[in-house]
């Protein structure tokens, strides 16, 4: 499913951060060069950046607890930003939210960037806040996130537990977006990892065009929910973005 003619290819190093506008009708592929990596990212409309991410929904709607091949990722209208067409790690996390300056701080000293310069411990929550700054976007905007790569289950007692092997060398998801995006991620750590050191883990971001959506698509078909789902966003397209995206049918 995957188109191999890339367009643009970059590496985000570890502890670092970015954004973009992804028009519909775009496959971002990421991969986990050398394991252990973490992706938080979170997505808005950029035509109105009040429809942003909606993990309970993107959950519940497809009965699930963790993120993989066939999911689809809503907004807070019932639309799909994105659809997982790759996956070769099988698990992703969007319950546990961000790494913050206090935890950094704690778990692995604090270094800032006037004192350690590309050292420095950078963390997920003031990282996602640097580039919502940049689309006049605060903190009262940001969102629970996905975090790809890190894999969190849940233990007979109720406790969340990390697994630090998930992620292997290699590891690659793929998105399919749905709808025009602002995506905004970072490559710190995520909020669970107690590695003895700050992880810098980079990640490699590649993107192309995305074939056609059909009508046997596995994603759209995994769920009902998803028929809707697609539904919905075509609608949307229809009626303000005709010019965006894959077809579907």
């Amino acid at each position: 499913m995957i188109d191999s003619n890339v367009s643009y290819e970059t590496v985000i190093e570890g502890g670092k951060h970015w954004s973009l506008n992804v028009s519909g009708g775009t496959l971002l592929r990421l991969t986990d060069t050398q394991g252990g990596a973490n992706v938080g990212m979170l997505f808005y409309n950029p035509r109105n950046t009040l429809e942003r991410y909606n993990a309970p929904d993107t959950l519940k709607c497809q009965h699930t607890f963790k993120l993989t091949k066939g999911h689809c990722l809503y907004s807070d209208m019932g639309r799909i930003f994105c659809s997982i067409v790759e996956d070769t790690g099988g698990w992703h996390d969007t319950v546990c939210g961000n790494s913050t300056k206090r935890l950094v701080a704690t778990r692995w000293g604090d270094k800032s960037y006037q004192m350690s310069r590309n050292e420095w411990t950078q963390n997920g929550h003031d990282a996602f806040l640097v580039e919502a700054g940049k689309y006049g976007l605060g903190r009262r905007d940001l969102a629970a996130n996905v975090n790809w790569f890190s894999k969190v289950s849940v233990a007979d007692d109720g406790t969340l537990v990390f697994d630090p092997g998930s992620a292997s060398a290699g590891a690659l998801v793929a998105l399919r977006f749905e709808m025009e995006t602002l995506v905004l991620l970072h490559t710190c750590p995520h909020p669970l990892n107690t590695a003895p050191q700050y992880p810098r883990k980079p990640v490699k971001i590649s993107l192309s065009k995305a074939p056609p959506v059909d009508a046997d698509d596995f994603c759209k078909n995994s769920r009902p929910e998803n028929v809707r789902g697609f539904a919905n966003t075509d609608l949307y397209r229809l009626c303000g973005c005709r010019s965006e995206g894959a077809s579907s049918s």
